[in-house]
């Protein structure tokens, strides 16, 4: 059952990457993953290399907690190929729904964040200065580019940092860097080779960034959960629904000088993210009951 939790958590982390606006790393943050998650891909070191060589494989998929890692990139995987179409389509024709989706998301986990930690007044500034770090980072303005093959390798690299990092979205980066549309593309259209290069700038830039974030986490803990909880809350800035050439707009106003504010269909959406957040929120939960209620019978 764990590895269904995982998988499923994996999914929502390759649906968050895919909107531009949205970290994965948020998810994985919110959903409680993101410290194994860190964990685990900064055991992708030299005393791996040596385990391999050695060929002790049952050791090394140990070392790297390759079962957790197999099923959450699965999931990822899984959902980027399945979903990167269909919110394609929103981002273009329906946005303002899809952004409402992700706020609804966030915003049900904000309260189980923020009980996670016992603020102090250094905790509390680290917190705002993770908001600026991320509103200042939404407030780039994105531009075209037309990429040559090698700069497929230098986005996944870059992107693939701000994809672990809660409330800094890697496709924004992308789209910022110009190179989100020619990923989307290979992704859609399968280009292999394409898909190679940035797949092996995204390695690249996990294995260095993540060990940088392990460290901090291993020995100033509270302190960087703090300032991912401010950078977690600095995305809404960048996920607003109702924003146009970087401008936001309560949705009348987005009505009365932008065009439909499509408010009807975003209340939904919104509340749905909200049931979808809850849901993940208690998987654990559920997942865990049946097998307790299922030890209890075994005992009686």
């Amino acid at each position: 059952m764990q590895y269904i939790q995982w998988i499923i958590k994996g999914l929502a982390m390759g649906a968050a990457d895919v909107v531009p606006g949205v970290s994965g790393g948020t998810l994985a943050f919110i959903l409680g993953v993101y410290e194994r998650l860190l964990a685990a891909i900064s055991n992708c070191n030299v005393q791996a290399l040596r385990l391999l060589g050695r060929g002790r494989v049952a050791a090394l998929w140990q070392h790297i907690d390759g079962t957790f890692l197999l099923c959450l990139f699965g999931g990822i995987f899984i959902s980027i190929f399945s979903l990167a179409g269909v919110i394609s389509y929103f981002l273009e024709y329906r946005p303002i729904p899809l952004w409402a989706l992700f706020n609804g998301l966030i915003l049900a986990a904000l309260p189980t964040l923020i009980k996670s930690l016992r603020w102090s007044l250094l905790r509390a500034g680290l917190c705002v200065l993770g908001v600026a770090f991320a509103v200042s980072v939404g407030m780039l303005a994105p531009h075209e580019l037309n990429p040559a093959p090698w700069l497929f390798f230098i986005a996944g690299a870059i992107a693939i940092c701000a994809m672990i990092l809660p409330g800094i979205s890697g496709s924004f980066i992308l789209l910022i860097l110009g190179m989100y549309a020619p990923v989307l593309l290979a992704v859609t259209e399968l280009q292999f080779g394409v898909l190679a290069l940035f797949l092996a700038g995204c390695i690249f830039g996990l294995l260095s960034f993540s060990r940088l974030l392990n460290w901090l986490l291993q020995h100033y803990h509270d302190a960087t959960l703090a300032l991912l909880i401010g950078v977690v809350i600095g995305a809404f800035y960048r996920i607003w629904p109702w924003q146009a050439e970087q401008k936001m707009y309560l949705p009348w106003q987005y009505a009365r000088q932008v065009g439909d504010a499509d408010i009807g269909m975003a209340l939904v959406c919104l509340v749905a993210g909200v049931g979808i957040m809850l849901m993940l929120l208690n998987l654990e939960k559920w997942f865990t009951l049946p097998a307790t209620a299922e030890n209890a019978t075994t005992k009686d």
